[in-house]
C-alpha cells in the first residue's frame, strides 16, 4: 500500500506570485493559438499560456506571456540597489559640500 502514497512535495507545492500575464493574441482556435504559442516558446524567460474565455456567446483562446518570476524579482532587486546606490552617492555628495 505504501507504493500509493503521494510524496509531500505534489501536495505542498505553493503556487509562485509575479508580474501579471498579458494577453498578446486572441484567437478562434486553439490550433491558432498553439501555433502562436509556438512561436513565442523560442524567447528564454518568458512564461506562454492559453487561456479559453470570453463571454458565452463569442468564446475565444487568449495566449498569454509574462516574465518568469523569478527573473522578474532578480531585475526589481537589481533596480532597488541601483536606486539605494543612488541615493548614498547624492547623500554622500552633500555631507561632503559642507
Amino acid at each position: 500500500m505504501e507504493g500509493n502514497k503521494m510524496s509531500t512535495e505534489e501536495i505542498d507545492a505553493i503556487p509562485q506570485d509575479g508580474p501579471a500575464w498579458q494577453i498578446v493574441g486572441k484567437f478562434p482556435t486553439f490550433t491558432a493559438a498553439d501555433e502562436h504559442r509556438n512561436e513565442l516558446h523560442e524567447t528564454p524567460d518568458l512564461q506562454i499560456k492559453i487561456h479559453y474565455q470570453g463571454p458565452p456567446n463569442r468564446k475565444f483562446y487568449a495566449v498569454k506571456t509574462r516574465v518568469d518570476p523569478r527573473v522578474a524579482l532578480e531585475e526589481a532587486l537589481n533596480a532597488h540597489r541601483a536606486e539605494k546606490k543612488k541615493r548614498k552617492a547624492k547623500l554622500s555628495k552633500k555631507r561632503r559640500k559642507k
